[in-house]
């Protein structure tokens, strides 16, 4: 099995899809009105969709993670660029960096590579 899509909802989809666009370069791949901006992830897709009223916000702090591969030598060239949108890293391990998206989520970028 493959990833077929994540959902991820929000209150304001014009910031959020702004902020994928520009932190990783990403292009609109279908956008359904005000309703719903789509990403392409590989063979997969990152939805973005506009929450309901009264739909809960992400807990503050939460541990949950987005996280996309990007390899290691890369890496510092990504926080420069997060230092110029005025994205902070939140944390950072031997091969990750952690931040925020504007809705609270927590995303990363990784090189660990997983055993085949």
């Amino acid at each position: 099995m493959a990833l077929h899509h994540l959902a991820f909802r929000t209150h304001d989809l014009e910031a959020l899809a702004r902020f994928y666009g520009e932190v990783f370069g990403w292009e609109v791949y279908r956008q359904q009105g005000e309703r719903a901006v789509w990403f392409r992830l590989g063979a997969g897709v990152l939805m973005l969709e506009l929450a309901a009223p009264g739909e809960k916000e992400i807990p503050a702090g939460s541990k949950e993670l987005f996280c996309v591969a990007m390899p290691e030598n890369e890496r510092q060239s990504f926080r420069r660029k997060l230092a110029g949108l005025q994205v902070d890293v939140e944390d950072e391990t031997e091969f990750t960096l952690y931040f925020r998206d504007p809705d609270g989520r927590r995303v990363g970028v990784s090189s660990y590579r997983f055993e085949p």
